[in-house]
């Protein structure tokens, strides 16, 4: 068991025990236990109310530390928030994000929301899109920036590199590329495949329209022709 909810388990036991005790002593005195329930009901029905949003989270940190959707150095992406996780407390879980700053989440919060684990599996998969313009061949395009993604020495063999063309926008084309990588090494991969793909691209003339300048020649006619 977690140590955590060890601690937690073990410490309302021994409320509850504390409770049967002097429930029992009440009926040894004589007192009508009608009178004991409802208070305890009454009691347990006010606190209840007053600590609802404690309890949700108390709820939550059990069901995390008993389940395990992630632990303790994951990185995570839920409830508005993202980073690794520091650690799981039985009511807050605490992250810190890429750029150093500690982020405390309630775990109510967590157990109702999605949580993605980008740390849970061994590998995995960059996607890139580059923008092309139209008039060049699609296949030398896809040619390129398939063996740029395979000379990259991040990026796995096995499931082998992706590179095709997946839109049309306009003028322009939109390739893809995507390749596999460790997941402890994702970052590194990802500006490497950025890198050697968008040198493959210059080394071969291969154009970003969006450094393309359009330039019209307005002649006498055409000024005629506007008035």
């Amino acid at each position: 068991m977690d140590p955590t909810v060890k601690m937690v388990v073990t410490k309302l036991v021994k409320i509850l025990l504390y409770v049967v005790l002097v429930v029992g002593l009440i009926e040894i005195l004589g007192v009508p236990m009608t009178s004991v329930a409802a208070l305890i009901a009454s009691g347990g029905l006010a606190v209840g109310l007053g600590f609802q949003g404690a309890l949700a989270n108390l709820a939550g940190g059990f069901l995390i530390l008993i389940f395990k959707p992630f632990k303790v150095g994951d990185y995570v992406n839920a409830a508005d928030a993202e980073g690794i996780v520091r650690d799981i407390s039985i009511f807050y879980t605490k992250l810190l994000t890429l750029d150093n700053k500690t982020v405390l989440i309630p775990n109510g919060d967590l157990m109702s929301s999605n949580v993605t684990n980008l740390t849970a599996e061994p590998i995995r998969r960059i996607d890139l899109d580059f923008k092309i313009t139209n008039d060049i061949d699609q296949d030398f395009v896809k040619s390129v920036l398939l063996k740029a993604a395979e000379k990259c020495e991040s990026i796995l063999p096995d499931p082998p590199p992706f590179a095709r063309l997946t839109a049309v926008d306009d003028d322009t084309y939109i390739f893809t590329v995507r390749g596999w990588c460790n997941t402890e090494t994702y970052w590194d991969s990802y500006f490497d495949l950025i890198e050697t793909c968008s040198k493959s691209l210059a080394d071969n003339g291969i154009d970003d329209p969006e450094e393309r300048i359009a330039v019209r020649l307005v002649g006498e006619e055409d000024e005629k022709d506007g008035e």
